[in-house]
């Protein structure tokens, strides 16, 4: 039975994912930082099916010791043997830069970049040594170009990527993958659960306004159900040969397309547009 480690699975995209593996046989250890959010995925799991093949425990990618000691523990009940890792575990924060505090802007960072790095540090020995493996990333569109208000999640997205990029090079001849998925809008708790930060007197008020107005409509219109990505992530975990990056929904495939082929200038006035911040006067 194949073994995978899937992150962040309380919700949205880790929950469909860790169902959608499990559903296909996969023994799936999924993991979230509280418990006590449990229930949603053991229901959907109970419903799949799935559940026998699925067991439920507590990480905190933002704990590196607690990362360590769940690291092993996983790989010693395992034998040392891991298919694959699904890093899934992400928040964002809504803001002008300006306003955003350092709190908020080291959370973010740590838990969708520095995270990702250190459980795959700690997962990478194991891999080496049956070598192969795959590491899956839930990247974004974000990556693709700026968003305004949005600007530590799109860092932390690009930081990934590059990251990702480059550690594919070292880890190909140990005969282990490193797969970016690369979702546009899809319905899951992260547009609920992040904060939009907004102190008062923001001398950026007038922006917010618009913006969150387009956003809130975008999401409402736009957002697609999170289980075509857990069935993209599947299939690239059990493909023969994986491709390295995988754009999910119409929108994230539209941006792949131009990901580099237009100048940013031109970039920033289509989505000023498009969100109706050209008309924002400060």
């Amino acid at each position: 039975m194949r073994t995978v480690l899937v992150t962040g699975t309380s919700s949205g995209i880790g929950l469909e994912t860790a169902v959608e593996l499990a559903r296909r046989g996969w023994s799936v250890a999924a993991t979230m930082r509280n418990l006590d959010k449990r229930g949603a995925l053991e229901q959907a799991a109970a419903r799949a099916a799935a559940d026998e093949r699925l067991t439920i425990e507590r990480l905190d990618v933002t704990d590196p010791p607690a990362m360590r000691a769940y690291a092993a523990a996983l790989l010693a009940r395992t034998g040392g043997r891991l298919d694959a890792v699904v890093h899934n575990a992400g928040v964002a924060v809504g803001a002008a830069f300006e306003d955003l505090p350092e709190a908020q802007l080291r959370l973010v960072m740590e838990t969708n970049f520095f995270g990702v790095l250190e459980l795959t540090r700690l997962l990478l020995p194991a891999f080496r040594a049956q070598r192969r493996g795959r590491i899956a990333v839930v990247s974004s569109n974000s990556a693709y170009a700026g968003e305004p208000a949005n600007s530590i999640y799109c860092a932390s997205k690009w930081a990934v990527e590059g990251w990702a990029e480059s550690i594919a090079y070292e880890l190909a001849p140990f005969g282990i993958d490193v797969l970016l998925i690369e979702p546009g809008p899809y319905r899951t708790e992260i547009w609920n659960s992040s904060p939009r930060i907004r102190p008062q007197g923001t001398a950026y008020g007038a922006m917010l306004d618009v913006l969150e107005k387009a956003v809130d409509e975008h999401v409402a219109r736009d957002a697609r159900d999170p289980r075509e990505v857990a069935v993209v992530i599947a299939q690239a975990l059990e493909a023969e040969r994986p491709r390295f990056r995988y754009p999910v929904s119409p929108q994230a495939r539209v941006g792949h397309f131009l990901r580099g082929k237009l100048p940013s200038t031109w970039l920033r006035w289509g989505i000023s547009r498009l969100l109706g911040l050209h008309r924002v006067r400060l």
